[in-house]
């Protein structure tokens, strides 16, 4: 039997309940949408830990951790329609893509954000590896899949619609929303240049409204990329398993926090889950 297409897509930073807001249809076709907690709090080691093959995790009670990530690996054998794909297989490298190969994937990813950028350590065992141009353009991604009768594909595809600005592709930059002492940071995403240059300043209190606005931004944003995907459906191949989630969520004001990094909170752990296979 020929094993399954993979692709693995990443909504960047979109928290949970903000999926749930958007009420998608598309992506509800993959399987049931839960409420998952992701194993860390940035984008850098939360993809590390998705390429090492483990997914946002279901905080289960009364499991050892070690059954927990046994059950976990075990799930790629309906990802990827395989058989007898064990544990022992990830071990050492402990890695996808690694994997991946050994097995006759072609593997690729295309990233947006920076921190992502092939010069990582994240780019070991793909065959390609690509930081788009735009930080917020999944649709600029689809004319870039290939598919082969051949042989498998792996995709990762992360992309950041649902990060801070928020932004559409079709907005233009000077329509973006501006936090002082935040926008600094993220006002070179377009570029191939890994954030800007914090400033010292007096705390401010955080905007209200302004946050609000946000939260709904990245709600409009999961809409916008729920008929994307509609769109990307239609280009896959019927033997395709998709994965759809989040490296984190995101605070919009709670308990005094924005945004995501150096925060402990559960908001920005909690993460959309869902996939399934086209048929």
């Amino acid at each position: 039997m020929p094993r399954n297409n993979y692709l693995l897509i990443v909504f960047d930073s979109c928290r949970y309940d903000a999926f749930v807001k958007a009420r998608p249809r598309t992506m509800r076709k993959l399987g049931r949408l839960e409420k998952r907690w992701s194993y860390a709090s940035w984008t850098a080691p939360s993809h590390y830990n998705l390429l090492m093959g483990l997914m946002p995790h279901s905080s289960p009670r009364g499991v050892f951790a070690s059954d927990y990530y046994q059950r976990d690996f075990l799930k790629f054998n309906e990802r990827l329609g395989a058989e007898g794909l064990e544990f022992k297989r990830f071990v050492p490298r402990l890695y996808l893509p690694v994997l991946l190969q050994s097995l006759g994937y072609s593997t690729n990813a295309m990233v947006s954000l920076p921190v992502l950028n092939p010069l990582t350590a994240l780019n070991s065992g793909f065959d390609s590896y690509r930081l788009m141009e735009r930080h917020n353009d999944l649709r600029a991604m689809f004319p870039q899949l290939r598919f082969s009768d051949e042989k498998p594909s792996f995709y990762l595809l992360n992309t950041g619609e649902t990060h801070y600005p928020y932004a559409l592709p079709e907005e233009s930059p000077e329509e973006w929303p501006r936090i002082s002492g935040v926008h600094g940071v993220f006002k070179h995403l377009d570029d191939h240049v890994v954030g800007g240059k914090l400033r010292r300043s007096r705390t401010r209190p955080f905007n209200a409204a302004k946050l609000a606005e946000l939260r709904d931004r990245q709600i409009e944003a999961v809409r916008y990329l729920d008929r994307a995907m509609e769109e990307l459906f239609d280009r896959l191949p019927k033997n395709t398993y998709v994965t759809i989630t989040s490296d984190h969520g995101e605070l919009f004001g709670e308990d005094g926090y924005f945004g995501h990094g150096p925060i402990q909170h559960e908001k920005v752990l909690e993460v959309p889950f869902l996939e399934g296979k086209l048929r």
